[in-house]
């Protein structure tokens, strides 16, 4: 690498334009890096500090995660969406990218390693090697990334920098006396980590004289704006104002605005090949800005598209649909605008016979499930209710054809049905050894297939497990964190299906099936679900005036029933004496007419049992 002198800090005449020339003459002169860890292991921290040094923001403005702009990342502390900002570093530009930590956030970290040439991973010195430290480290090294690696909190009193420095030689293969000793939270080893990202990464590297290539790895919706991209120049230069052309969406916009984070959007006139950035062109269509998109210049273009991103596969799937089904348009139009900031969820319109008119949507995980669910009833103002989330089956019919089933109200009657193949993770456990038998105990009750034990150290252990998914998305993680006081780490992928002993069981009222809460289980689990679904039922539905039954079904067989008992109305309240037979004809009245009810009566579960028989947490 070309050592360069320092730019002049003294000459601040004209500093942003400058030094966006300097820029865009001079590739050596950037960084793209990326900060990844395990959740909480201190990545918003540590971009807090390195803000800080490179003066991105003033000390009176700056506050603690300052790249973690939702509501929703700061109350809950974790980080949902990649940010990224330009720093100013010794006379270098460092385009940082902070990255959520969380493994239903997974596809956010992909994205933003096509726009790096390094990472810093980052571990705890006190934890260690969790799970998903593990499954970011590779991924950088399928990217071919420099990886620069970090202890962080080393001031807590629990840390043991040297022990951990050691597991992450044994364990990932970079020498110990290479990984940096840092504190995030006061500062200890920032700039010297800084420093090494600059030595270390290699400069990026494109044509600013080619066809103009440019790459969309993230894009939200602002309300008075449209859509803006984050975007990654690999070769010519993006100029504002310029006619551009999307590849895949094959349309053509202007470029309204284009500029850098710094951290807050900063406009400029062009963006160079190596250099990150945002886009505005008047975008309001989800499907124009999808990350992976191609931006080029509508005259004398690229001919051919940047590689892009594989699409992410839904793993978890549930119906929403709105309280007030005159929201049904609020919400598909809600759903489209959140569609643009958080490409890997999917839906489709579909109908309930209970719950009315909503949408089938696809998610990465349960946490995603969740984020997304509350950032629409935050964000757009919507009442909504969740139905129980399921996965997706393939189904092989008598006749030969093979099914995707995703909802369990789609599943064949079971006459037609000749097997059901379920959905499997290849899921890494990273726990203290003492854990191992609690964790064996909970994976096996899971219907879980042990691929390797293997111990980290004396103390720490990992285990591999081919799980169902569908044991894995309800409660599996609680369970873990809670068998092993929170230091067990979990981090899984998909692994191909697996032939199983599956069932549908239906929720019955009153002789009807009702659609939100039919499931589909394993078939040693199918008496205990049923059992369980019809007695918190019967606590939720109201008493009417004739008996309701509720029962849990296979096909035609009754696995479990409650029923709900009828009020009783003193119809003889007014006799003061008399016949026996005045009291007889006025209860076989009443008798007469509870039949006929419940003949031709309808039951009508109110919308918070529904939401009340639905929740995860039960």
């Amino acid at each position: 690498m070309t050592t360069l002198p320092p730019a002049d800090p003294t000459n601040h005449t004209g500093g942003a334009v400058a030094f966006l020339v300097v820029v865009l003459l001079d590739l050596t002169r950037i960084r793209n890096t990326s900060i990844i860890a395990h959740i909480d292991h201190g990545k918003s921290t540590l971009a807090d500090r390195m803000l800080e040094i490179c003066g991105a923001v003033d000390p009176r403005e700056m506050r603690a995660q300052y790249l973690d702009s939702m509501d929703l990342e700061r109350e809950r502390g974790i980080t949902i969406k990649l940010q990224s900002v330009r720093l100013d570093h010794d006379g270098y530009v460092i385009n940082l990218i902070d990255t959520p930590g969380h493994v239903d956030f997974g596809y956010e970290v992909s994205r933003s390693l096509a726009a790096c040439e390094s990472v810093i991973l980052l571990v705890d010195a006190a934890q260690g090697i969790e799970a998903q430290t593990l499954a970011n480290c590779y991924l950088a090294i399928e990217n071919d990334l420099e990886v620069v690696a970090a202890l962080n909190k080393i001031d807590l009193p629990a840390a043991e920098p040297e022990r951990r420095a050691s597991e992450i030689e044994q364990v990932l293969g970079i020498p110990a006396e290479d990984v940096f000793h840092i504190s995030a939270k006061t500062g200890e080893g920032v700039a010297e980590l800084l420093d090494a990202v600059v030595a270390r990464t290699p400069p990026p590297t494109g044509d600013p004289d080619a066809p103009l290539q440019a790459l969309i790895f993230d894009s939200h919706f602002d309300q008075y704006r449209g859509v803006v991209s984050s975007v990654r120049v690999m070769n010519g230069r993006l100029r504002s104002g310029a006619k551009i052309r999307f590849m895949q969406a094959r349309t053509e916009r202007e470029a309204d605005e284009i500029g850098t984070w710094r951290p807050h959007p900063t406009p400029v006139d062009e963006l160079g090949p190596g250099e990150v950035g945002y886009l505005i062109a008047g975008m309001k269509n989800v499907a124009e800005a999808r990350s992976g998109e191609t931006v080029t210049t509508a005259r004398d273009g690229s001919a051919e598209p940047l590689a892009g991103y594989q699409e992410p596969k839904s793993m978890v799937f549930c119906g929403l649909y709105p309280i007030d089904g005159d929201e049904f348009a609020a919400l598909r139009d809600s759903l489209e605008r959140l569609r643009v900031s958080d490409s890997s969820f999917n839906y489709q319109p579909e109908s309930s016979g209970a719950l009315g008119f909503g949408f089938r949507c696809g998610f990465l995980g349960l946490l995603h499930m969740e984020i997304v669910r509350e950032r629409l009833e935050r964000e757009f103002n919507l009442s909504l209710i969740a139905t129980a989330p399921s996965v997706a089956y393939r189904v092989e019919l008598e006749n030969g054809e093979e099914l995707e089933v995703d909802n369990p109200s789609a599943m064949p009657p079971a006459a037609e049905v000749q097997g059901i193949q379920e959905p499997m993770l290849a899921a890494t456990i990273i726990a203290p050894a003492d854990y191992t038998g609690t964790l064996m105990e909970l994976c096996q009750a899971r219907r879980g297939e042990m691929k390797k034990l293997e111990y980290l150290s004396p103390e720490r252990v990992e285990l591999a497990y081919r799980l169902p998914l569908a044991e894995v998305v309800v409660d599996f993680f609680d369970q873990l964190k809670s068998r092993t006081q929170g230091y067990a780490s979990l981090d899984y992928e998909p692994d191909g299906y697996a032939s199983s002993d599956l069932t549908k069981v239906d929720i019955l009222l009153q002789h009807e099936p009702v659609d939100a809460f039919s499931s589909i289980i394993h078939r040693d689990s199918a008496y205990s679900y049923g059992r369980r679904m019809a007695t918190k039922l019967k606590e939720l539905i109201p008493r009417q005036q004739f008996d309701v039954p509720i029962q849990a079904a296979i096909g035609g067989k009754i696995i479990a029933r409650e029923t709900v008992k009828a009020f009783r109305k003193d119809v003889t309240a007014k006799l003061y004496g008399g016949d026996v037979t005045r009291k007889r004809k006025l209860l076989e009245n009443q008798k007469a007419g509870k039949k006929k009810m419940k003949a031709i009566g309808r039951v009508d579960v109110p919308q918070d049992a529904f939401i009340s028989a639905l929740r995860l947490d039960d």
